[in-house]
């Protein structure tokens, strides 16, 4: 947690901030559609009115520093698991997937972490599947 300010402790906000950024550099190309959720996911939603805008930044650097590392998405699990409240998980999860579906395209790299990411937080499979319905149908575009 080096790259955040000395003053500022890793927060529940900043774990799942760095969870959207994972979903989208997990295809090695982050686009434009996903940061723009990310960012009016933290602009909007209630869980991040305190939120500092400029953390993401920092946040983002972990995020990049800790995929170069081998075991480097099982410690991005691991702060996701510490730092957000299980009764946080599936809110995490619905974070995740509103990231994936963001460009329309939802990737199979996209795709393998978002089941490990049930995995990982022990979310039941029918609100993960309910969960999943929700973003697609929230970011599906008119045809």
């Amino acid at each position: 947690m080096t790259n955040l300010p000395p003053d500022s402790a890793f927060s529940p906000q900043d774990a799942l901030v760095a969870l959207m950024i994972t979903v989208s550099a997990s295809d090695a190309n982050i686009r434009t559609a996903e940061l723009l959720t990310i960012q009016s996911i933290v602009n909007h939603l209630p869980l991040f009115a305190a939120y500092e805008d400029d953390r993401i930044e920092a946040v983002a650097q972990i995020v990049f520093d800790l995929l170069e590392d081998e075991d480097g998405l099982e410690q991005i699990y691991s702060l996701i698991r510490e730092y957000v409240p299980p009764s946080h998980f599936e809110t995490a999860y619905a974070l995740a997937c509103d990231v994936a579906a963001a460009d329309g395209d939802v990737r199979q790299s996209e795709l393998r972490l978002l089941r490990e990411l049930t995995y990982e937080l022990d979310l039941d499979p029918l609100h993960a599947a309910a969960i999943e319905r929700g973003a697609r149908a929230r970011h599906l575009p008119m045809a």
